[in-house]
């Protein structure tokens, strides 16, 4: 090989050197904004994320909403906001004024155990029922379940009074009526499973769009709200003439027919 030839081959091969050592230079600075440009991008994920879960964190739940929704009485009611719900005969002099929390465990056993003479005797015009929602153990045990249902209570009362009371039994019911702690209740498909076994509600379309809808889901609020004025302290209350009916401790409402008769008897005299 000839010296000139060797020369341009040693020219040749720092050239191609500079320019293998000119393309890692620029694919280093690629490397090196690509790195930055992700952790400006990641940091602003971060950021955003920070201040989605802020913005979420923020805003009211489904209840606290519902309280701006517009009110929808059901039908059977009255007072400002639908909420005086009473039922029986017209010619009954007294009213019997029941408190009562869809999730409350004691409501249930009240209602399976002293239910029945209770209907008997509003059918028999002894008196009328007030009834008083309350959705305290919501609070109480976290969840909806007694909001919802108490909506739901307000679908079956616009589809009839009847309705109503049936629905509430079917609810309290040993069948039906979940353990506190579960909030079965706040599913809509659970509701209307339950309203399935009362004649005038079963495969009724408007009262299973009314629960699926929450059409009655503010008036549930605002009948919640009268029971949280009224200074009752828990459920079930019976009260007739401003006092109420208890069973033999004094206290606490009658859990028995014979308490309850009793208790009755007297108020009814009063």
């Amino acid at each position: 090989m000839s010296k000139r030839n060797s020369q341009a081959a040693k020219t040749a091969a720092r050239e191609r050197l500079r320019a293998e050592r000119e393309r890692q230079a620029k694919r280093a600075k690629i490397k090196r904004q690509v790195i930055v440009a992700c952790s400006v991008v990641g940091v602003l994920a971060i950021a955003g994320g920070v201040g989605y879960l802020v913005v979420q964190a923020n805003k009211p739940g489904y209840w606290e909403a519902a309280k701006d929704d517009k009110l929808v009485k059901p039908a059977h009611t009255t007072g400002e906001n639908g909420t005086t719900v009473v039922i029986g005969k017209d010619t009954a002099k007294k009213t019997l004024v029941m408190y009562e929390d869809p999730r409350c465990p004691v409501c249930a056993q009240f209602e399976q155990t002293v239910g029945t003479t209770v209907k008997k005797d509003l059918d028999a015009g002894k008196f009328k029922i007030q009834y008083v929602g309350a959705t305290f153990l919501d609070g109480n045990l976290t969840g909806e379940g007694s909001k919802n249902a108490l909506s739901a209570l307000g679908a079956a009362l616009n589809v009839s009074p009847e309705a109503f009371l049936e629905y509430k039994t079917a609810m309290y019911s040993a069948k039906w009526h979940p353990e506190e702690t579960n909030d079965k209740f706040k599913s809509d498909d659970y509701l209307i499973e339950i309203a399935n076994t009362v004649g005038a509600l079963k495969n009724n379309k408007q009262f299973q769009d009314a629960v699926k809808n929450g059409t009655y889901d503010k008036w549930a609020l605002d009948m919640s709200a009268t029971f949280d004025k009224s200074g009752v302290g828990g459920t079930p209350t019976l009260m007739m003439d401003g006092k109420k009916l208890t069973g033999s401790d004094g206290k606490n409402a009658p859990m028995t027919v014979p308490e309850y008769t009793k208790a009755l008897d007297a108020a009814l005299k009063g």
